[in-house]
């Protein structure tokens, strides 16, 4: 990538790759940036992910384009309609493809847009928390956070 910004966040850093035109990778993956500058997408995407966090942005707007099969770029794309301060388990979210439940699964584990690609919203079809790269203490924060804003369910989730 040709440009990076890190911003600390609740949940730790947060590392945001780029290059002139779409964000590649939004990760709390350690990642060696030295020597890389940060451009106006960047900055933008730290602005934006800010605001998310403060509660004053529900929906990310900025071009996005991680490397990735074509089932892949599916699920991804699923991800993205989950809607804010909600979940879906598994099993219904595979439901377009009940066979390959296990695939999706690990096509969540490969997205590197944390937060931006929803992937904390998935959960287990018993309610609770399965899987996340972040950890799965992120996914519970991300996960209570959005529900505070949105204004949905318990203020805190019991899992």
């Amino acid at each position: 990538m040709n440009y990076a910004s890190v911003i600390t966040s609740p949940i730790g850093q947060i590392t945001i790759l780029a290059d002139d035109e779409f964000v590649h990778a939004v990760t709390f993956a350690e990642t060696n940036i030295e020597g890389v500058t940060e451009n106006r997408l960047t900055l933008e995407v730290a602005q934006q992910l800010g605001d998310y966090f403060e509660g004053k942005l529900q929906q990310f707007n900025f071009p996005i384009k991680q490397k990735g099969t074509e089932f892949q770029q599916e699920v991804w794309q699923h991800l993205l309609t989950i809607p804010f301060g909600e979940t879906i388990s598994y099993a219904k979210f595979s439901a377009h493809h009940p066979l390959a439940i296990r695939a999706i699964a690990a096509a969540n584990g490969k997205n590197n847009m944390a937060i931006i690609v929803p992937c904390h919203r998935v959960i287990g079809s018993n309610g609770k928390l399965v899987g996340y790269a972040g950890g799965l203490w992120r996914k519970k924060w991300l996960l209570q956070h959005e529900r505070e804003i949105a204004k949905k369910g318990q203020a805190e989730l019991k899992f």
